[in-house]
């Protein structure tokens, strides 16, 4: 039951509570693709930090199944998961290529790659909004993916704050 198969496609489980690891792992010994997308997390526990990996979504993951065989039931009923997202009593199938995009941006693990690092100094192009084609400067960046800018406007330096999907190297 691969996502290869034309007749399956991509749903969404919901999953028990804690109980992620469990459902992949019962998921794969049935013969089910699931997909845990993660991304690392920092975290402040006892005074120190931490980063583990965290499920992007939580509390969910997707499966690639064919429900034309009424696999959805399997699905339903395994250890660990809670149900198949549905809508009028039906497991309502993700878009087609969602989850394919989500894997090309994931590690053959699951890990999501780091969106595209950028330091103090290095000159980017802005990608979209009023300022679209405008080279700036990176003054500094933050955890939370805001991006402070300085353009050159009118003769003088000015900050803008941006996020980091809104640039790209220059």
């Amino acid at each position: 039951m691969t996502g290869e198969n034309q007749t399956s496609a991509w749903y969404l489980a919901q999953l028990k509570p804690n109980s992620v690891n469990i459902a992949e792992r019962n998921l794969q010994r049935q013969g089910f693709e699931p997909f845990l997308p993660q991304e690392e997390a920092t975290r402040k526990r006892g005074g120190r930090f931490i980063t583990s990996l965290q499920p992007l979504f939580p509390g969910y993951i997707f499966v690639a199944l064919d429900v034309a065989q009424g696999l959805w039931r399997k699905v339903n009923s395994t250890s660990g998961v809670s149900r198949l997202v549905s809508f009028g009593g039906a497991p309502a199938a993700l878009p087609e290529g969602l989850v394919e995009q989500l894997k090309l941006r994931c590690s053959p693990e699951g890990k999501m790659s780091p969106e595209e690092a950028f330091a103090p100094g290095d000159i980017v192009r802005i990608k979209t909004g009023p300022f679209s084609d405008v080279l700036a400067e990176i003054e500094r960046t933050s955890a939370d993916r805001r991006v402070w800018v300085l353009m050159d406007i009118m003769g003088g330096k000015t900050r803008v704050t941006v996020t980091n999907d809104m640039i790209s190297a220059a």
